[in-house]
């Protein structure tokens, strides 16, 4: 007997009150409230259901300390059906990163450290050495149907005296290759005024609303025009939230001038998973919900949005006849505090709880941070 579960009275962020069920692992029918039939039911009364959340920056190579951590851990277990490993490994353990990604339930993809040793050190780009343009082609032309995109960690913990260059050169390999990039800046040097006009459409600046002293606003809040340029040629902004790289006073400077987030992710690894201020990707989006952003805002950061940049819609939507990657959530009443990564707290008055997800077909319990 084919394999059924219902997914019973769940809500889409739209608040439309659905039943989902789901057969052998694919969406057989989308009903109404309580018309769905299958062997299992999960009652979902209170709960919303969206296409499965994709974090576009963790790092899930849990050999490398201090930035690793197993891909479940930051994956299903935390409602996040697609992770996009952001430049972990290079072409020395790339294939390592995507043979552990087979044996998950979370789907994995991953952008490419241009410094073959990845976050081996993480000073990868101070000696240009590391930087192997044949390696990094080879591994394109190996392991591309993983691969997303090119990393580069442009801050002056990581380049050293190395400067803007590893980025000129990882300018050219996207060139070369046809992959977009996808840029770390922090602290500098460089200047944040050289960095980001070397990047183009489709490539993303994550970190974007960083507090360090070289971020992308000035002391009254006003955006760069390196950053308001970037905006207009098509860049894309991504969050990466971290340990160190959000600030509750930059992201309302930005969300005054209208320069919201393309994609929400956490840069989430075992350290700021288990001691904050990440945590989860919920507790990520609570955030912006904090910030003002309505909830259908919010999710299409880590749904929609981020299955149009990955080029795999199909990971953004929930439609019968497809294999059923799912995320289910609640909103729970606060107050909680939330802090951001300058050790600035703020209060909530609601919430987002991941309960579960259905990912590749399989319904998974989410674990529930208190």
């Amino acid at each position: 007997m084919a394999d059924t579960l219902v997914l019973r009275r769940v809500r889409r962020v739209s608040g439309e009150e659905i039943d989902i069920v789901i057969k052998n692992g694919v969406i057989a029918a989308i009903t109404g409230p309580g018309q769905g039939q299958a062997e299992r039911e999960w009652d979902g009364s209170g709960a919303y259901v969206s296409s499965g959340w994709i974090d576009m920056h963790v790092h899930a190579f849990p050999e490398f300390d201090p930035y690793g951590d197993e891909i479940d851990e930051i994956g299903v277990r935390r409602g996040v059906t697609t992770i996009v490993d952001a430049g972990s490994c290079g072409a020395d353990r790339i294939a390592d990163l995507i043979a552990s990604g087979k044996q998950a339930k979370t789907n994995l993809l991953a952008f490419l450290n241009i410094s073959r040793i990845g976050l081996l050190r993480i000073d990868e780009l101070s000696h240009m050495e590391w930087i192997d343009r044949e390696m990094v082609k080879q591994a394109i032309s190996k392991y591309g149907g993983s691969i997303v995109g090119l990393k580069a960690r442009i801050s002056r913990s990581v380049v050293g005296d190395s400067g803007v260059e590893p980025l000129r050169v990882a300018r050219e390999l996207s060139e070369a290759t046809g992959l977009p990039l996808m840029v770390h800046i922090g602290s500098g040097p460089p200047d944040i005024r050289e960095v980001i006009p070397l990047l183009a459409r489709k490539d993303i600046i994550t970190h974007y609303l960083n507090g360090k002293k070289n971020n992308l606003f000035d002391d009254e809040g006003q955006p760069l025009p390196v950053l308001t340029d970037a905006v207009e040629r098509g860049v894309h902004l991504d969050v990466g939230h971290g340990t160190a790289s959000f600030s509750f006073r930059v992201a309302e400077a930005a969300k005054r001038h209208g320069i919201d987030p393309d994609t929400i992710s956490t840069d989430i690894y075992r350290g700021n998973r288990l001691n904050g201020p990440v945590y989860s990707m919920g507790h990520v989006l609570s955030k912006f919900l904090l910030l003002g952003y309505p909830l259908e805002e919010v999710i299409a950061a880590v749904t929609t949005r981020a299955a149009a940049w990955l080029g795999k819609p199909e990971l953004g939507r929930i439609r019968e006849g497809e294999i059923a990657n799912l995320t289910l959530f609640t909103l729970e009443d606060g107050p909680v505090v939330l802090n951001d990564s300058e050790g600035e707290e703020r209060t909530a008055s609601q919430v987002i709880q991941a309960k579960g997800v259905v990912g590749n077909g399989e319904f998974i319990e989410c674990e529930i941070r208190a």
